[in-house]
């Protein structure tokens, strides 16, 4: 079966200090997946709240302007551009373009190992 979502600010709810869509997992999916994804909405000169936690994650930007810090180093981001973040690394988005920044996060595993051990 096919399931089809549209990525819309509309359904977004304030997570991060920006309007986030959780994508994966579903309402209804049958198995938990081992990652998540949500689409993400921040508005022009805002800035999401700092976020560090122990997954990985890769941002794939979708309309927008705007970077990417983390301790040390700052990458500006714009359509099509893909960030990869490494877990345990504090990361905050700015928007610096006159239009919503988008993008897609996909992070695994789903949930936080909190320290504990992978297997």
């Amino acid at each position: 079966m096919i399931s089809k979502f549209r990525v819309d600010e509309a359904v977004a709810v304030p997570e991060f200090g920006v309007a986030c869509q959780r994508l994966i997992p579903w309402t209804g999916q049958d198995q938990e997946p081992p990652m998540g994804l949500m689409a993400c909405f921040l508005q022009p000169a805002g800035s999401s709240d700092p976020d560090c936690h122990d997954q990985d994650e890769v941002m794939i930007i979708l309309s927008g302007h705007g970077a990417v810090d983390l301790p040390g180093e700052t990458a500006d981001v714009a359509p099509r551009d893909l960030v990869v973040l490494p877990g345990n690394s504090e990361h905050v988005v700015h928007n610096r373009g006159d239009a919503p920044l988008v993008w897609v996060s996909l992070y695994w595993p789903l949930r936080e190992l909190k320290g504990e051990v992978p297997s």
